[in-house]
Parts: C-alpha cells; sequence; structure tokens
C-alpha cells in the first residue's frame, strides 16, 4: 500500500481535526458521555490501521469532549444487543475491539491521551494504550468489566495495564473495577501528569508539537521497540535496538543532527 493523506479524511463517528502533523480525535457524543459504538470502535480500527501509511500524520491527540473522555461501549447500542448474540457473533466482537488496540500499538505514531472526566471501561482502555496520558484532577479512570459481569482481561488490559501501574495494582483494579482517582493515576505512573481541565488541550498539544518537531521516523521506530521489547529476553531486546540504532544512522534526521551540533545550532529534523 501506497502512503496516504489523513487530512481530508471525514470520519461518521468520530471528530478528526488537524492541527499541523497533529491529528486530533475526539469522540462526539457528549450528551452520553462520549461512550462507543460497533461503529465507532470499527471506524477508530480502521483510522489507526491507515495511520500506518499516514505521510502527513506525526502524533496523534485524544481529547475529551464536554468534559469527558470515554464512557465506553454504549450500555444501549452495545451490551443490550451482545446479550442476544451467539459464541460466533461475540468473539468478532470482542476480537474487533481488540483490533482497535492493536491498531493503537501499531501505527508507528506516538499518541497522547488527555483525559478529563469520565474514562471508564473501553475509554480507559484507550487511554492505556496510548503513549503518553496526561489528565486532569477531575479525571476518572475504571477498568469496570467486573462491575458488568465480565472478566478484568479486556482489550489486553491484563497485559498492559500492569506494565504501567505494576502486578498488584493493575490486578486490585481489574478485580474489583473501582475507579482509579487522577492522583492515585499520577502517583501510580498511569497519568504522566495532571493538569488543570483549562490547560489540557493545550498541553496535550504542546507536547504533541513537541514531539513532532523531532526526529519522526525515528519516533516510530522508538514505539516499535517500546511494544516489542514486551517479549523478548534481555539479550534480544538489545540486539534489536543495535538494529534499530543503525538503521537510525542512516537517516538524513541523523545527518542534520551532527551537523547541526558542529555549527553550535538546532537541529531541524524532516522526518526523513
Amino acid at each position: 500500500m501506497t502512503s496516504i493523506r489523513m487530512a481530508s479524511l471525514e470520519p461518521k463517528h468520530f471528530l478528526w481535526r488537524m492541527e499541523g502533523r497533529v491529528a486530533i480525535v475526539q469522540l462526539n457524543r457528549p450528551e452520553r458521555k462520549n461512550p462507543l459504538t460497533f461503529e465507532s470502535y470499527a471506524e477508530l480500527r480502521d483510522t489507526f490501521r491507515d495511520l500506518v501509511y499516514a505521510d502527513d500524520v506525526d502524533a496523534v491527540v485524544l481529547l475529551p469532549n464536554g468534559g469527558n473522555f470515554c464512557s465506553g461501549g454504549d450500555v444501549h447500542d452495545i451490551i443490550g444487543p451482545l446479550i442476544g448474540m451467539e459464541m460466533k457473533e461475540l468473539l468478532a466482537f470482542t476480537r474487533m475491539t481488540g483490533d482497535l488496540v492493536k491498531a493503537m500499538l501499531h501505527c508507528g505514531k506516538p499518541i497522547i491521551a488527555a483525559v478529563d472526566g469520565v474514562a471508564v471501561g473501553a475509554g480507559a482502555i484507550l487511554a492505556m494504550a496510548s503513549d503518553i496520558r496526561i489528565a486532569t484532577p477531575e479525571a476518572k479512570t475504571a477498568f469496570l468489566f467486573t462491575r458488568v459481569g465480565l472478566a478484568g482481561c479486556d482489550m489486553g488490559a491484563c497485559a498492559i495495564l500492569p506494565r504501567i501501574i505494576g502486578q498488584g495494582r493493575a490486578a486490585e483494579l481489574l478485580y474489583t473495577g473501582r475507579t482509579m482517582s487522577a492522583e492515585e493515576g499520577e502517583r501510580w505512573g498511569f497519568y504522566n501528569r495532571l493538569v488543570s481541565a483549562g490547560a489540557l488541550e493545550a498541553e496535550a498539544l504542546d507536547l504533541a508539537a513537541r514531539i513532532v518537531s523531532g526526529p519522526t521516523f525515528a519516533h516510530g521506530i522508538t514505539k516499535t521497540q517500546l511494544n516489542q521489547e514486551w517479549s523478548m529476553s534481555l539479550d534480544q531486546a538489545i540486539e534489536a535496538e543495535a538494529q534499530a540504532q543503525a538503521i537510525c544512522m542512516q537517516t538524513k534526521d541523523f545527518e542534520r543532527a551532527y551537523r547541526a551540533f558542529v555549527a553550535k545550532e538546532k537541529p531541524v529534523f524532516q522526518g526523513d
């Protein structure tokens, strides 16, 4: 597949806009605290899959809408219909939701989640699957699957969440479904930092702009290694990073950085 451009994307089930080379995504059902539907799950999955080939996007920011991030799967549009499905249909759905997380992990672009208000169920997963998370003091995060009679192992939570906050803390949240406060989230390392609601969007976009100003090809390599090294031994990881750096040393951005250093100037990276 050749490269594509995402600037003209007009999704039906969420908001999308570009600021420079940063893509901004917002779920768009603020009156219901932005729940996901079958359609928005699928469209988000397909969009993150396409980002692998996007030559006009270097980072993604997930923003809240109407004071909330995401209230998870819609009770009426998703949970109700699931009750009447057979196993084959249920597995197709759960695989689709997992495919959204896979698409986020493998999109090749750093993802920043900016969380305000409710981020529960699949909303907490969207934040978890992002690379960097910032939040307001009002953020309420819950992996509440057990509260609807399901296991806590949803969309990769049992694999990813312990790596972020530790096994014991993850186990507590996944068994009880209780809400993790913003202060806990920051203290435990789930959130990189807390900012006021009025500053949240600006902080997220500023962080995205700083990332985009760096060597974006190399950022893609970093994201790949952060994900792939989970399942490697230390020796394998060191060898994989040696190969990754050798690839990055062939880029023009590496040469630009050297020439800027020699000239005592700040490098201007171009992503090639």
